[in-house]
């Protein structure tokens, strides 16, 4: 008996010419033939087939989704992906899409600190008008920080209405003083989490300073909470813009330099921007808010397909090839 791999065996003796008929023959040599032409295709599949495990270094191929800000870019003019060149650690790679306001609706979270000092409550109006402003389609938080957890006063609503509604004048006691203001920044940026890839961002109104560790560790190179909500805000591609206001019994210069300082650190490493007017109070937030109105203009969403197997921190560098143009983007983040 004969048989061939995958098919039914053949009795040799039935193949015997005595016992064929002509016509018999004819389907045979046909049937042989076609045996004889997939045992070939088989055997060219198989040799041809890739090794178990091979392609394996693709698998921590993903895509990833950065807040870039363009200066200097004409408003209307479109930006496409061979406009920028991204690196990750040094190396290129695929920028597969760039959305702006138009494309890509806004996802903002606006903290305020519940011990500023009571100036700050004549500011509420003017947050308010900044929330009514922002493009159709925006998603807004409300959120205070202060003792205890954060207090989220108003969740992601795509109502611009209902958001600055859920803002009230902070507190402006001690008893309200949190524990460092970075550890609520953090549950903030956790609740992004419900909202889509696109482009992310923090308003936090605060002193932006941590003695939770002692005054040693307020530094802005020793802050860990700082630490965590910049890899936190980084990891989820959302950037923060921090406007400094002093807290009821501050005042101490080394301490506002602190402050300030953590707040320039958060803003640079996550492709935002920090606003301070000298070391005190701010007369008015006009100024800034005028100017956090246009740098969320001109935020894009950048998605790009990232190639690197690299555990821990990525490092991004992103060059523009069109001339005049000055980017803000995240230094990286953190696999």
């Amino acid at each position: 008996m004969m048989r061939i791999a995958g098919l039914i065996p053949i009795r040799l003796s039935a193949l015997h010419p005595f016992n064929l008929r002509r016509s018999s023959v004819s389907k045979l040599v046909l049937c042989l033939s076609l045996v004889c032409a997939l045992s070939s295709a088989t055997t060219a599949q198989r040799r041809n087939a890739p090794l178990r495990g091979e392609g394996s270094a693709n698998r921590n191929v993903r895509t990833v989704t950065i807040p870039v800000t363009l200066r200097g870019v004409a408003e209307g003019a479109v930006i496409e992906p061979g406009d920028l060149i991204v690196k990750e650690d040094g190396n290129p790679q695929q920028i597969l899409s760039i959305r702006n306001t138009n494309r890509s609706p806004l996802s903002i979270a606006v903290l305020i600190q519940d011990d500023l000092v009571s100036s700050i409550g004549n500011e509420i109006e003017g947050l308010k008008k900044f929330i009514r402003s922002l493009p159709e389609g925006s998603r807004v938080l409300v959120g205070y920080i202060g003792s205890g957890s954060l207090r989220v006063r108003q969740r992601f609503t795509p109502s611009a209405s209902r958001a600055a509604d859920a803002l009230r004048i902070p507190l402006g006691s001690s008893s309200a003083s949190p524990y460092n203001p970075y550890v609520q920044v953090v549950e903030a940026l956790k609740l992004f989490e419900s909202q889509p890839a696109g482009r992310r961002a923090v308003l936090v109104v605060t002193d932006g300073l941590d003695t939770s560790r002692g005054i040693d560790s307020a530094s802005p190179s020793q802050s860990i909470d700082l630490d965590r909500a910049i890899t936190e805000a980084q990891r989820r591609g959302v950037a923060i813009y921090g406007f400094y206001a002093p807290t009821v019994g501050g005042g101490n210069s080394l301490l506002v330099n602190f402050g300030q300082g953590s707040l320039q650190r958060l803003a640079d490493e996550t492709g935002g921007e920090a606003f301070f007017q000298g070391t005190g109070a701010p007369v008015s937030f006009d100024p800034f808010l005028r100017r956090l109105t246009l740098a969320l203009r001109q935020q894009y969403a950048l998605t790009y397909l990232s190639t690197s197997d690299k555990k821990g921190f990525r490092k991004i560098e992103i060059r523009p090839e069109i001339s005049g143009v000055e980017i803000e983007y995240p230094a990286g983040y953190t696999r």
